[in-house]
């Protein structure tokens, strides 16, 4: 039996004709001119999470749902779109119709991005190798896949249905097709129209402190982090096992990813598990109670469905307080998407509100 060694040898590898080389030999600056810019290129400041969006199966039903729960004043009504406000800082989630053939999910988050234009940004993203396109070949892409590592304006409804309209709103997608929207601090939902809020009809038995994080499933969790340190210049502030969690904002807030090691292009779409929101007054037990009076009840064995709440003890094995953990609260909203409610010291770490935090 012939040796590898003598196998390879028998191989003949096609050769490159010398037209072909002359052919190649012009890119290569090119391409290594990108690299070297990519890799000196500066990391865009962000100063916190600012939003998120939940794809809902029925509208009406889910802004009802959460202005009872939170007592959250609508902020903008655009389409089939509702923007509510989480508390005092210009947080805000917008809840938006699926579209045909689309599950409900929660398909974006937003991070503020001060002192910049939307053309400006985009700008900045093209040095880290990210791609421009536009909303309506956005809109047309099958997978959700191709999006990754590309940006664009997506126009909001108005007076002009043309791609000349002024007001839109930047996204960018990460490694894993997972959308980010950069906006200004000053934004509500509205792009650059101002906002006048609308008093939610009950005071609501949850007051909300602010939107505290986002768990998203990857291919490839370092490959992840390392994308989100390169382009947002974001530091680790805690480790949950494995797994760190990237500080942003006020030093509460944070981006977790988590998943496997998989190689090369991702093979599906990073998903938004769940977002988590701190709030004021908490206690498990308060929160549980106010959870089961709104008409939610225990999750069972197996998978939770809509409005179930139930609780998760993170261990110290996975940065949880000594000796028995740090209790995280769960509740599904009417479509069973998963949101997370915890303390408003809560970032990611240990103590029994899991506000101690040491990278």
């Amino acid at each position: 039996m012939a040796s590898h060694t003598d196998k390879a040898k028998d191989l003949k590898l096609p050769a490159m004709s010398r037209r072909s080389l002359l052919l190649a030999l012009p890119a290569m600056p090119l391409a290594m001119r990108a690299m070297a810019q990519q890799a000196a290129a500066q990391p865009i400041p962000t100063t916190g999470l600012h939003s998120f969006e939940l794809r809902v199966s029925d509208l009406d039903r889910s802004v009802e749902f959460y202005q009872g729960l939170f007592g959250c004043p609508v902020l903008t009504r655009i389409g089939d779109t509702v923007s509510l406000g989480v508390g005092n800082d210009g947080q805000y989630f917008t809840l938006a119709q699926v579209r045909e053939g689309e599950q409900p999910n929660i398909s974006n988050f937003g991070l503020r991005v001060p002192g910049y234009t939307r053309y400006q940004l985009q700008s900045l993203l093209s040095e880290h190798g990210i791609n421009r396109t536009v909303d309506s070949f956005y809109d047309s892409r099958t997978s959700a896949m191709q999006r990754a590592n590309m940006t664009w304006l997506r126009r909001l409804p108005g007076e002009s249905d043309t791609m000349l309209a002024d007001n839109h709103e930047l996204f960018v997608a990460d490694r894993d097709g997972v959308p980010i929207k950069l906006s200004s601090p000053d934004d509500c939902g509205a792009g650059d129209e101002s906002c006048t809020p609308e008093p939610a009809p009950t005071e609501g038995l949850i007051e909300l402190r602010e939107i505290n994080h986002l768990t998203t499933f990857v291919a490839n969790y370092q490959l992840s982090n390392e994308f989100y340190r390169r382009l947002f210049g974001l530091e680790n502030q805690a480790f949950q096992a494995q797994f760190p969690t990237l500080g942003l904002g006020n030093g509460t807030q944070f981006l977790m990813f988590v998943g496997g090691m998989q190689d090369g292009v991702p093979a599906q779409t990073g998903r938004i598990d769940h977002v988590s929101l701190n709030i004021e007054n908490f206690t498990v037990a308060s929160v549980l109670e106010r959870l089961t009076e709104y008409g939610l009840s225990t999750r069972g064995d197996g998978e939770p469905g809509p409005l179930q709440h139930w609780v998760t003890m993170r261990m110290p094995e996975r940065g949880g307080a000594e000796p028995d953990g740090t209790p995280e609260v769960y509740f599904s909203d009417p479509d069973g998407l998963h949101l997370q409610l915890q303390h408003h010291t809560y970032c990611g770490g240990g103590d029994e509100f899991g506000g101690t935090c040491s990278a």
